[in-house]
């Protein structure tokens, strides 16, 4: 019977290629085409399309290009990857060959874009490769042009999901680890359940492989299916998509690879579509709305990419356009980072001029504030024409902004027949719709809820903090008086009309002092404690620098901060102090976004630089004491919305000042679905984690919590346990959510409880299944950590079965039923690990223990002779694993007679049965000690089997017995000689 990841998943995903055009080989069948086990590029493929694809390519040439792709000198894996990929997809591969005229430099295609039928694409699936570390197997592995450059690791449906992703992602880097060349070639690495479905890169982390929702650009309806697979196999592995998809939307940005999302492929691709198809340059542009935090910058940097091999478009010049310094510095270094060419930033007025007059091929980074115009006599401002050019695309970030004003005007002036796409993180004000009005419809649209919903972002949380002193809808009045309590009603009210704002309230000592001391132990004991950074965003620039001042007292030294403001020429000198140089201000961001443990710049203080275009993934909380609106709160909080590491589920906006209600104005301006999730508040968690609590606590429903040996046993089943693992993951992280919220208290309690029986549950019964709580929270781990400590129990590996120990450490049960189950999985995980290395004596001992348990639940025994049992069988196992026989052979040859026993046994007599394992043991033995490595060289044991069972057909045996025979055999003498 097939496993269900092949029935239910390999061979869907195989035969939906097939339907898309690829050719289709097992993997033994793709053998001959191979020099051998070890060789992961089909070279006779690989030749035949150089020599299709480059018609005046000599021979000799080609012998060299297929060598240089064959065997080459790298650095590490990410330099071998980088290199591969441009000899693809970027410059390509020079020869020297003269085709009349003397010899030039000639650049061979490996990969024809244009007409895809003249590729070759084939899909193989459970190919071996081999070498010195051993032999991988792959799933599927998708080759084009004779180059691997797909790998598929297919997933039981049955397997929890979150144990399908990791374990996928953990059996790829096994692959790198023992055979890194074959991942040279590699593109797309894919993870797959078919229900659930992930996409990703060389040395991705699991939270960084993606979702593929949509099949653009197929409807759902085309694609037959709304299966995750289905979806992500249509949308980007179609002969074109895949083509598309390498060449156009993977960027190695610094030391990561990194493949575009699908709504960065399908905006880019509308975009395009638009700009080929529509006539007038008035049309062709539009806005792209991208939430904040999922990829606008990368988005920006795939359309340049792909706009400058639109043949149509004659090498367009693209102009990005921003108006914050910050923002040009992050898109300007994006675009670097990926290796994008000469993106140049204009640094004044005159200097843009001269920038868009250089025409095609030229990228230009500006603010829109250098589209300034000098004014004429009678005071109107007159920009220039500089280009009439139609191959000129503008992309315009935050395009809700500044865009609008007179400089848009100017921009436009100046680029009369230009195409401009407007990005922005934030959805349209539905009023007034400015941004559509002046860049054209929508070209793609991705919420806040969707990106959240994709894990693109993280969800934002929000907390109100001191409902005494934060500025809170009528509350004003209230912290008035409190400040200046010392006045009568009159006098208080005088003052008030004369002196009194939001600024004055929010900078009193009293209420700052109050507030910074809050930030500090919130900070430290809900953020800092799991390596994460934060934001304060102050009224004023006065009120940032105070705010550092006591954030720094109360600190005492166990984190740094920094003050990050603009600087004005009259500052005095306590602002003055705090004037640094751009270079300054890009060190500190540098800083602040490495990890804790490096460097100790945990927060930021700022006033209105940092609040958009920063993008800090390391950054989990923003302290919020400033009043903020509309689309600016919106950009402010998604400073908090980037993913860091698997740790990180959750931003969080802790709210001194009440800026809920202008959440609730935006939902008025805005459309509420586009901005539906962008904030939630921590009590909204609350019904999630009542209910993971009772998720958790059910496993022990009817038993008191002094009953612990009992709690532990329900936990004895394998599958049991690995539901209460993810029922108390989910339990904790809910709880990492929202402590140290007050509101959290009832649930501790049960936290530890349940901390404490899943260590106990661990320690007894001896599995390796990861049971450990690294997800779920500093917080969360010291609590539990804290409490076993206080109960004397260890936190520590269990003692083995093969222990002397062993038995002493059962008997410290109360329960019998608790020392069964002990030895029962200790028994049954010893096996696991040594079945190899005699399946029919280790399969023959996991069945008597079975059976007894079925005995024993039938009542045909009772649970004082079921331990006495299992002691035997734990007996038989220990003297198994020192190398006693009861065979008379040895160890070695033992595990041979056992086979022939299993196939023969009342056919053949029993000696001779062991003289047959004493000869094949010596046949083999002679031969495979006396090769190196033997296990690699696959001529010698294509030899060694082939005699192997010309030996057994001589001792009269069926050919399928021997068959079989040879390859158990061979398995087991790679088990006994290895490494020998």
């Amino acid at each position: 019977m097939e496993p269900l990841e092949y029935t239910e998943v390999e061979l869907p995903f195989i035969e939906q290629l097939q339907n898309y055009g690829y050719a289709y080989i097992k993997g033994l069948d793709l053998d001959p085409e191979r020099k051998g086990r070890g060789s992961f590029v089909l070279e006779g493929r690989l030749t035949i399309t150089i020599r299709k694809l480059n018609p005046w390519i000599s021979e000799a040439n080609i012998k060299k290009v297929v060598k240089q792709l064959v065997s080459f000198q790298a650095e590490d894996l990410l330099d071998a990857n980088r290199t591969l990929y441009n000899w693809l997809f970027g410059q390509g591969i020079s020869v020297l060959q003269d085709l009349g005229g003397g010899k030039k430099n000639q650049t061979v295609r490996l990969i024809d874009f244009e007409k895809i039928a003249n590729n070759d694409f084939l899909v193989v699936n459970q190919i071996s490769y081999t070498n010195a570390n051993g032999t991988i197997r792959p799933d599927i592995v998708i080759y084009v042009n004779g180059l691997p450059l797909i790998i598929v690791e297919c997933k039981s449906p049955k397997l929890k999901w979150d144990q399908q992703l990791p374990e996928g992602v953990r059996q790829f880097d096994r692959y790198q680890e023992t055979h890194e060349k074959l991942f040279w070639y590699n593109q797309i690495l894919i993870v797959t359940s078919r229900d659930r479905t992930r996409i990703g890169t060389i040395m991705a982390h699991p939270q960084h492989y993606g979702l593929w929702k949509d099949p653009y650009p197929l409807t759902l309806e085309e694609v037959g299916s709304s299966r995750a697979q289905d979806i992500l196999v249509a949308g980007t592995l179609r002969k074109e998509a895949v083509l598309d998809l390498m060449r156009n939307f993977i960027v190695f940005d610094g030391k990561v690879k990194k493949l575009a999302r699908y709504q960065q492929y399908r905006a880019v691709n509308k975009a395009l579509e638009r700009i080929k198809t529509e006539d007038k340059p008035s049309l062709r542009g539009g806005v792209v709305w991208h939430t904040q935090g999922s990829g606008k910058s990368l988005t920006m940097v795939y359309l340049s990419m792909k706009l400058r091999r639109v043949e149509s478009l004659q090498n367009p010049m693209l102009v990005i356009v921003t108006d914050r310094q910050d923002l040009d510095d992050q898109i300007t270094k994006t675009f670097q980072n990926c290796g994008f060419p000469n993106p140049t930033q204009a640094i004044s007025v005159a200097d843009l001029k001269l920038l868009l007059s250089k025409g095609p091929g030229t990228t230009v980074m500006t603010l829109i504030q250098k589209f300034q115009g000098a004014e004429d006599e009678e005071g109107n401002v007159i920009f220039p024409i500089i280009s009439e050019a139609e191959n000129i695309i503008v992309m315009t970030d935050e395009s809700h902004r500044s865009q609008y004003k007179g400089l848009a005007m100017n921009m436009r002036k100046a680029l009369p027949n230009a195409t401009f796409i407007g990005f922005t993180g934030t959805p349209i004000d539905k009023k007034t719709r400015s941004t559509t009005k002046k860049f054209g419809s929508y070209i793609d649209k991705y919420t806040i809820e969707q990106a959240v919903e994709d894990g693109a972002t993280v969800q934002i949380f929000y907390e109100s903090r001191l409902p005494k002193v934060h500025v809170k809808g009528d509350s004003l009045d209230e912290i008035f008086n409190r400040v200046f309590f010392e006045y009568d009603e009159d006098t208080r009210e005088k003052i008030k009309q004369k002196h009194v704002n939001e600024e004055l309230i929010l900078t009193a000592p009293e209420r700052m002092r109050e507030i910074a001391l809050d930030i500090v132990r919130h900070f430290e004991s809900h953020i800092l404690v799991n390596g994460y950074k934060a934001q304060v965003v102050a009224v004023s620039r006065a009120a940032a620098v105070r705010y550092k001042e006591l954030i720094d007292e109360f600190a005492a030294g166990q984190f740094e901060t920094a003050v990050i403001i603009s600087a004005g020429p009259n500052d005095k000198e306590k602002l003055r102090k705090h004037h640094i140089t751009k270079e300054e201000e890009k060190a500190l961001i540098e800083r602040f976004k490495r990890p804790f443990t490096e460097d100790k710049l945990a927060m930021l203080i700022i006033c209105d630089k940092l609040l958009t275009g920063f993008d800090a993934p390391i950054e989990q909380v923003m302290y919020l004491d400033k009043p903020l609106r509309e689309h600016n709160l919106l950009q402010a909080i998604a400073r908090t919305n980037r993913r860091y590491d698997e740790n990180k589920t959750y931003g969080l906006i802790v709210d001194y000042f009440g800026v809920s209600r202008f959440l609730d104005q935006a939902l008025e301006i805005f459309s509420s679905n586009d901005v539906k999730g962008a904030l939630q508040s921590i009590d909204e968690e609350l019904p999630r984690l009542e209910q993971r609590h009772r998720s958790a606590m059910r496993f022990f429903d009817g038993l008191q919590r002094s009953q612990r040996e009992e709690s532990v046993l329900r936990l004895a089943d394998e599958g049991v346990r690995a539901e209460f693992e993810i029922s108390f993951k989910r339990f904790a992280q809910s709880m990492d959510k929202v402590m140290p919220s007050p509101k959290a208290e009832p649930f501790v309690s049960d936290l530890k409880h349940l901390g404490v029986i899943r260590q106990l549950a661990k320690s007894r019964f001896i599995v390796d299944d990861g049971m450990d709580i690294s997800d779920c929270g500093e917080k969360v781990r010291n609590i539990i950590y804290t409490s076993l400590k206080a109960e004397g129990i260890e936190v520590r590996e269990p003692v083995s079965i093969l222990y002397a120990s062993f038995k002493e450490e059962v008997e410290k049960n109360e329960l019998p039923e608790t020392k069964a189950a002990q030895i029962e999985h200790a028994i049954k995980r010893e096996i696991s690990v040594r079945m190899d290395e005699d399946e029919v004596f280790y399969t023959s001992l996991k069945q008597k223990v079975e059976d007894l348990i079925a005995r024993f639940k039938e009542r045909q025994m009772d649970i004082y002779e079921l331990l006495n049992k299992f002691y035997d069988a734990r007996e038989e196992l220990v003297t198994k694993v020192q190398g006693k026989t009861s065979s008379g052979l040895s160890s070695y040859e033992e595990p041979y007679y056992n086979k022939f026993l299993e196939v023969y046994e009342g056919a053949r007599p029993v000696d001779e049965l062991k003289d047959y394992a004493v000869e094949v043991h010596k046949f083999i033995e002679e031969r495979v000690t006396k090769i190196p490595d033997w296990t690699s060289k696959n001529d010698f044991k294509r030899r060694l089997n082939a005699d192997l069972k010309i030996l057994l057909l001589k001792k009269k045996m069926s050919m399928s017995d021997a068959s079989m025979l040879v390859g158990y055999f061979s398995a087991l003498a790679e088990v006994q000689y290895s490494n020998k």
